[in-house]
C-alpha cells in the first residue's frame, strides 16, 4: 500500500485520484499485457495482447467510467501433440478507470491485439476561459445579459 498523504497537503479535490492510484498499484496481475498510447491531444489507444482469442471470445464494456475487457475461450478438447504450449488461453478480466470526459469510440481485433480507441471530449463549459481583470461583471436575468 502506497502512502499518498504528502500530496494531500498541496492538492484540493484530488481525493478520488489518489484512491484510484492505490487501486491501480494493488491491481497487479499483469495478464494480459497492454499498452496505452496517446496519439494526439485528445485521442488514446489501449492495445491488449489477446493472442489466441477471437472476436466471439472477447467482450468490451463501459460502465460508470470503467472500461472492462474480458476474454474467455470456448472449452475445447486439448489437442494432442503439443510439446510446449506457451500461448496463454486462460480467461481474463482487465479494467481501466477512464478519466472524466473520456469516451470509447471503437474496438478492433488485429494481429492478436485488441485496439480500443478512446477520445477525451471536453464540454464547452469545462474548457478553460480567460477572465478579464477589472472588467465589469455580467449577470444574466431571464436570459438577457446585463452589465453590473
Amino acid at each position: 500500500m502506497r502512502d499518498f498523504s504528502p500530496f494531500f497537503r498541496s492538492t484540493v479535490g484530488f481525493d478520488q485520484l489518489f484512491n484510484r492510484l492505490e487501486q491501480a498499484v494493488d491491481a497487479g496481475n499483469g495478464y494480459p499485457p497492454y499498452n496505452i498510447e496517446r496519439t494526439d491531444e485528445t485521442h488514446y489507444v489501449i492495445s491488449v495482447a489477446v493472442a489466441g482469442f477471437g472476436e466471439k471470445d472477447l467482450n468490451v464494456e463501459v460502465k460508470d467510467g470503467v472500461l472492462t475487457v474480458t476474454g474467455k475461450r470456448e472449452e475445447t478438447e486439448p489437442k494432442q501433440g503439443y510439446l510446449y504450449q506457451g500461448i496463454a488461453g486462460r480467461a481474463f478480466e482487465r479494467r481501466f478507470q477512464l478519466a472524466e470526459h473520456v469516451e470509447v469510440r471503437a474496438a478492433k481485433l488485429e494481429n492478436g491485439l485488441l485496439h480500443i480507441d478512446l477520445e477525451r471530449v471536453i464540454p464547452e463549459e469545462k474548457k478553460p476561459r480567460r477572465i478579464a481583470i477589472n472588467a465589469p461583471s455580467v449577470t444574466t436575468i431571464e436570459g438577457q445579459a446585463k452589465a453590473a
